[in-house]
């Protein structure tokens, strides 16, 4: 037993790191790299940096094909800094807000072959602390000691990166809705340190017969502030009173704003849909995927409930597929098709031309 902190703790460190701005040392197979969050690094920062090497930016395919930089890899490109490049340079190739006042960005010199894997985890690194999936890396194999000499976190990297998290069910308590009076809301803590989840059981389902479900991802300005560009707000509510009409079930409201994306880029991807992109192009106009939830969540916390089969109230066959390949059973999918109005009309036209919504 130590008091060092394990993998995942090292991990939660890092993420809080880049998003302060602190550059993180990551080393894999023999090879150690300095990296700093692309929206983060500040000027004095890079100077430093460039003192220990030639840095490169480290971006998505996604974005890469958005800027016409040739990736040469299926899960990163890697673009040489220019020597006369300062943090706005860095900005301007990792956020795409100006993309179509300033088109003309490059050319870019982006690096082929060789090993990238550090760069691949340094952007999804990136992803997972919910900041722009950009990064800047600067190889110091030669000098790993700069970990040590700046006091900062470094970590030798294994599959853990990729790894689902544990949750641990921390607390739950009756809570009475307008739904039903027979409410009960159980708390989920990441063994990562990100966001806690939330279930909220209605009646006492009985665990051995499908339970209806919803899987909710959080939307901030759907679900609270009332948003009208999305169905969010209208989704919760309804599969909330089903489920008090049923006098039984259970919603689980995960915390992946955005797709996944985190709030801030998901206000990113609304700026650019007022330029005239769908949600969809805006996504990957910012370096990710269509959708980068993890819906394994939502299959973890109803089996800790004691459920292995759903009725699962959804329009995306996304979820079910999910569901049913992490074990649990989705015997029936319950459509919702709500909050459709003059304001996300179009969202939910790309929602089932693009993403296979059922809509």
């Amino acid at each position: 037993m130590t008091l060092a902190p394990n993998q995942t703790e090292l991990l939660a460190r890092a993420r809080a790191d880049l998003r302060m701005g602190v550059p993180v040392v990551l080393a894999r197979d023999g090879r150690t790299v300095l990296v700093a969050a692309a929206e983060t690094l500040s000027s004095g920062r890079l100077s430093e940096m460039r003192t220990l090497g030639a840095p490169v930016l480290a971006i998505t395919p996604r974005r890469a094909a958005t800027l016409k930089a040739r990736a040469y890899s299926d899960r990163v490109a890697r673009i040489e800094l220019p020597h006369d490049a300062g943090t706005d340079w860095i900005a301007s190739v990792a956020d795409p807000a100006d993309d179509l006042t300033h088109p003309m960005k490059g050319p870019f010199r982006t690096l082929r072959g060789g090993d990238d894997g550090l760069e691949a985890q340094s952007v999804a690194l990136c992803k997972s602390a919910r900041l722009l999936p950009a990064a800047l890396v600067i190889d110091v194999s030669n000098t790993p000691e700069v970990a040590t000499n700046d006091n900062l976190t470094a970590m030798s990297l294994d599959d853990a990166m990729v790894e689902i998290m544990s949750l641990a069910p921390v607390i739950h308590a009756r809570l009475p809705l307008s739904v039903s009076e027979a409410g009960r809301l159980h708390i989920y803590r990441p063994d990562d340190g990100s966001e806690e989840h939330y279930a909220v059981e209605i009646g006492r389902p009985p665990r051995d017969n499908p339970v209806l479900a919803r899987l909710h991802s959080a939307c901030f300005t759907g679900d609270v502030l009332g948003s009208l560009k999305c169905d969010c707000g209208p989704q919760l509510h309804t599969a909330l009173a089903r489920i008090g009409q049923e006098g039984q079930g259970v919603l689980l409201y995960l915390n992946q704003e955005g797709r996944g994306i985190g709030l801030a880029n998901k206000m990113r991807a609304y700026s650019l849909q007022d330029q005239g992109f769908d949600t969809v192009e805006a996504n990957h106009r910012l370096g990710f995927e269509d959708d980068e939830r993890d819906f394994r969540i939502g299959s973890m916390i109803l089996k800790s409930l004691g459920f292995s089969s759903v009725r699962l109230m959804t329009n995306n066959p996304r979820k079910v597929a999910m569901m049913n390949e992490t074990g649990i059973e989705v015997t029936e999918r319950v459509p919702l098709k709500v909050g459709k109005g003059t304001h996300n009309e179009a969202y939910l036209a790309t929602k089932a031309s693009k993403s296979g919504h059922l809509l």
